[in-house]
């Protein structure tokens, strides 16, 4: 009897452990201050926020005016992947009030940086996102994963542009379906091999100024026609 207890209560124990770690991952500390401070907007104040991983992040920390200059909110977090977006979309998106969400995830689900890759899974969480902004009146704005050869941090993946590929035909067409608009930063970005143009990124991954303002072209046109 004392063994059971034991053996209970020290998988209790790895169970909460295990809960606490997800919740840590969530991150919502990230900007639980900054969403604090944030005025909800004025009437006729078209405010747009940028949900991601760190490619969102880097976005607003390389390029600050374009965010300020627009009225643009970012709101990424490095690592991150679908299943710890939909998880903080409510305090990060909703909460804010936004005209329209900016949706860019699912390099880091191919990367597997919290598991194995599902695409039905990371698509399900992008649709459900969607799904939430648009129960709240909030315009969605959907975008593709942006191209990528290999992961330097998981060598051992293998067809990465082939998952991307697919991954991205995914979103689109259910963009297009739901009459979702569609921000195709691939199509800007890819080489010959499929991979990131390498002038536009420090890694394979991550853009550089030069590779965000390419981004900013093609986001802002879309942008431009879903909040008119």
């Amino acid at each position: 009897k004392f063994i059971f207890v034991t053996l209970f209560l020290s998988l209790f124990g790895l169970f909460c452990n295990a809960q606490q770690k997800f919740n840590e991952l969530i991150n919502l500390q990230r900007y639980e201050k900054t969403n604090a401070e944030l005025p909800l907007p004025v009437k006729g104040e078209n405010r747009v926020v940028f949900i991601g991983n760190s490619i969102t992040q880097g976005w607003v920390s390389k390029r600050p005016d374009f965010f300020t200059s627009n009225n643009y909110v970012g709101r990424g977090i490095g690592g991150q992947t679908s299943p710890q977006l939909l998880s903080r979309f409510r305090q990060d998106v909703i909460n804010l009030k936004p005209t329209a969400v900016v949706i860019n995830i699912g390099t880091n689900d191919i990367a597997e940086n919290t598991g194995a890759y599902d695409p039905d899974f990371t698509l399900g969480n992008i649709m459900s996102m969607a799904e939430l902004a648009k129960a709240n009146g909030i315009k969605v704005i959907l975008s593709s994963v942006l191209p990528v050869g290999e992961y330097p941090w998981r060598k051992d993946i293998k067809d990465v542009p082939d998952k991307i590929a697919a991954l991205n035909a995914g979103i689109r067409a259910y963009a297009k379906k739901n009459k979702f608009a569609y921000i195709d930063y691939y199509a800007v970005m890819h080489d010959e091999n499929r991979a990131l143009i390498s002038s536009y990124g420090s890694d394979g991954v991550h853009p550089v100024e030069e590779g965000y303002a390419v981004m900013e072209k093609v986001a802002k046109a879309v942008i431009n026609k879903v909040i008119k």
